[in-house]
């Protein structure tokens, strides 16, 4: 069998098709899937496994299937023996340092068990908007996903300055899925899905479905998840949504607990249609 090229897999992704609807989930040949780090560190550290069980069942099915994951920071608290998050950067990048390398070992020990090998790629944002970085990362990528190596993206948070005090990976998720062209982003956190305000407070009803031109107007962004140890909250998530959605690639948010039943066309969360152009 002739050996497959990031050039094969670059001509290969331009004849994909959008993903209209959760129903055509099933379709998405490139899926770009976003935890947070409440989601997989401390009390939460069991959900990796489920979730790579579900990562590990679409890559079986033959989807490319990139991991963008938080929690260097909050994996590496503990062993610097921290009772919180630390509030100075230098800190932050010694947390991270050490997290990383434990977060990497769970990821790869729990896909020991699939016999898949995943490939660590380290970026910032500003990597993806430096022309000869992110043609270097988008390489690399198309390498992996060649090689059937599912990689898992996080910030380098130990040399990240602006990206570690404020933010989180879901605008990284968007622009990786950019860069891969994906089909299909899926943000995961600790809620089910977005809410027209935040959905421990009364009167909270769940969004189903976000048009393209749906500007949220009247809906309360609150934070999601109660851990201390993300940054991202439910306006970062639709930010980021928003951006991969109107460069064609549906988004689906929904929770950790649910990764399962996203990549399997579940109702579940809240569906990002995505831009589609208008054909000539």
């Amino acid at each position: 069998m002739p050996e497959t090229t990031s050039a094969d897999h670059v001509a290969e992704r331009l004849a994909h098709r959008v993903i209209a609807s959760r129903e055509e989930i099933p379709q998405a040949r490139r899926v770009v899937v976003k935890v947070g780090s409440s989601s997989i560190s401390g009390l939460n550290t069991a959900q990796i496994a489920p979730l790579v069980d579900a990562l590990s069942a679409a890559h079986g099915r033959g989807v490319e299937v990139i991991l963008v994951s938080s929690g260097a920071i909050a994996t590496g608290i503990p062993y610097l023996k921290l009772d919180s998050r630390p509030t100075d950067l230098a800190t932050q990048q010694a947390a991270a340092a050490v997290g990383q390398n434990v977060l990497i070992y769970r990821y790869q020990e729990s896909l020991d068990r699939f016999h898949i090998v995943a490939g660590q790629v380290l970026l910032t944002a500003g990597d993806l908007e430096n022309p000869t970085h992110r043609s270097n990362a988008q390489r690399a990528m198309e390498r992996l996903l060649g090689l059937r190596i599912v990689p898992i993206v996080n910030e380098n948070d130990t040399v990240a300055t602006h990206e570690i005090r404020f933010g989180d990976n879901d605008r990284l998720a968007a622009l990786v899925s950019q860069l891969v062209h994906a089909d299909l982003l899926v943000l995961l956190s600790d809620v089910d899905a977005l809410y027209t305000r935040p959905p421990k407070d009364p009167g909270a009803v769940r969004i189903d479905r976000v048009g393209v031109d749906d500007e949220l107007a009247g809906v309360e962004f609150g934070g999601i998840g109660d851990t201390g140890v993300g940054t991202g909250g439910a306006a970062t998530k639709v930010a980021a949504a928003k951006l991969a959605a109107h460069s064609g690639t549906a988004v689906l948010l929904s929770s950790t607990a649910n990764v399962a039943v996203a990549l399997t066309a579940g109702a579940i969360g809240t569906w990002f249609d995505p831009f589609q152009p208008a054909h000539a």
